[in-house]
């Protein structure tokens, strides 16, 4: 099948397609005599898990661990299990800070009531205000 039938029935787009070609994760296909790209249904479902992955936030690099395990069938799934550990931790920290976040907008939202003149605007005078501390090491994937 062509790309265009491909990214459709992998629901992405042929740009999505080419990218995960030129990345790695997505085996090149065949080419016809044309020299057009020729998709099997193998690649297909590898689209799906590779966006199935990515809607689970996981990196290229988790994926391509992922395909690895993968095209290893008669391996036993630990490898997988710890991948997912790691990444449930990932997510267990952006949400801490998701919620730091959203606790720092509410405290800036709460320092302006009403509307005033900009000048006298609590939420442009707590952003100018705010002590910016240095960046700390991540242990996530998100780096």
């Amino acid at each position: 099948m062509k790309i265009g039938e491909v990214a459709q029935l992998a629901h992405c787009t042929v740009e999505t397609v080419r990218y995960y070609e030129k990345e790695g994760l997505l085996a090149a296909p065949l080419r016809t005599a044309a020299n057009y790209r020729s998709y099997g249904e193998a690649h297909v479902e590898r689209l799906r898990f590779i966006r199935n992955c990515r809607v689970l936030d996981m990196t290229h690099g988790e994926i391509r661990l992922l395909l690895g395990l993968m095209d290893q069938p008669a391996a036993d799934c630990g490898a997988v299990n710890q991948l997912l550990d790691e990444h449930v931790s990932h997510v267990e920290v952006r949400i801490a800070e998701l919620t730091r976040l959203k606790q720092q907008l509410a405290q800036l939202r709460q320092r302006c009531q009403q509307e005033q003149r900009m000048d006298a605007c609590g939420i442009l005078q707590g952003i100018n205000a705010m002590e910016i501390e240095p960046a700390q090491a991540r242990h996530t994937h998100l780096g």
